[in-house]
């Protein structure tokens, strides 16, 4: 199936994505196993790509499955793609599959997030990070990122805040250099503008930057691992993300088994 093609919109698209990746149109040929010339005239709207030629140039450039969607519409092509609802019957084995993550990595906690912070799931050692913190940051969608640095989420309990929260930051800054997307700059800014000026720079793991988390029983270091499913061919279930949280020292795993046990 094809749509109406506007070859000034895909030139201009495949020019901002190779750009931004930093490849040369010699870079890109070679990937793409084309020329230099044919990219060069796909650039200037002199040629019109094929469809295997615009899924090889977005899977050259390493586009998430969303943008590669956005690029065959540029060219006049239907998205390749499927776009599933989270809920769908098709999806029914991924979501067992996560509950059985998340429930295994009890005590422990763990999320499942969309792209910038949306909570998805949760198990319930969640309540741990998510503690105290006022009541509309926890109105669904619950944004983990927002909840996290927000001087009236987790911010008030979190002892490495400047550095820690920085990370977050930073990890942003790397997603919106690759993938780009609406309202992306704006979220940063708003990050940005809880966080304290940073210190000097601070005793932590030699490994990781461990989240330093004040809770009743003390405090807290716990590192953080992330998941994705690698070789999805589905939009919604590429831009999932598994965020599990696990304790630095031995303090922390004691603190957090008891609490699991007491539940």
């Amino acid at each position: 199936m094809t749509v109406l093609a506007d070859s000034d919109r895909f030139a201009g698209e495949l020019r901002r994505w190779r750009t931004r990746r930093r490849f040369s149109q010699l870079d890109l040929a070679i990937r793409a196993d084309t020329t230099q010339r044919h990219l060069s005239f796909l650039e200037q709207g002199r040629s019109r790509p094929g469809r295997a030629m615009v899924v090889r140039l977005a899977e050259s450039l390493d586009l998430p499955l969303r943008d590669r969607n956005e690029l065959l519409l540029a060219a006049g092509y239907a998205p390749v793609y499927a776009e599933s609802s989270l809920d769908a019957p098709e999806l029914g084995p991924v979501r067992e599959a996560l509950e059985r993550i998340l429930d295994g990595h009890m005590p422990y906690p763990a999320v499942v997030v969309r792209p910038y912070g949306e909570l998805v799931a949760a198990n319930p050692a969640f309540a741990v990070l998510s503690e105290g913190a006022a009541p509309a940051l926890l109105e669904p969608p619950v944004n983990v990122l927002r909840l996290a640095l927000h001087p009236d989420g987790m911010a008030r309990r979190v002892g490495n805040l400047a550095e820690w929260g920085r990370h977050i930051t930073g990890s942003l800054r790397d997603q919106a250099v690759r993938a780009p997307g609406p309202g992306l700059a704006e979220f940063i800014e708003e990050l940005d503008g809880y966080l304290p000026a940073p210190g000097p720079p601070a005793d932590h793991l030699g490994f990781a930057v461990p989240l330093r988390l004040r809770v009743p029983e003390g405090e807290l270091r716990l590192i953080t691992t992330l998941t994705s499913f690698a070789t999805a061919v589905d939009v919604t279930l590429s831009e999932l993300r598994l965020e599990a949280f696990l304790p630095a020292d031995e303090t922390t795993a004691a603190i957090l088994r008891k609490r699991a046990d007491s539940r």
